[in-house]
């Protein structure tokens, strides 16, 4: 038998970690994961496509359709954005 345990947490206690996350995955962090997304795309493409044009391009795309999906996803369960 599985128990799930609630954690009563209150709203300056979430506002408070909100912040601490903030700080651990700040600029940084976000501009590191964005270069090592860019590498991980300029590997997937075919060796023939290889190059800035076609690796902003496709960048681009999957961003902007991430996006557009974090949008329509925050809408559709009623999450602010």
């Amino acid at each position: 038998m599985m128990h799930v345990s609630h954690c009563n947490v209150n709203e300056a206690e979430a506002a408070e970690a909100a912040e601490k996350m903030a700080d651990l995955f700040g600029p940084a962090q976000v501009d590191h994961s964005v270069r090592q997304a860019l590498q991980f795309c300029w590997m997937a493409l075919p060796k023939d496509r290889r190059n800035a044009e076609e690796l902003e391009r496709q960048f681009r795309r999957i961003v902007d359709r991430a996006l557009k999906d974090f949008s329509e996803d925050s809408q559709a369960f009623g999450r602010a954005v």
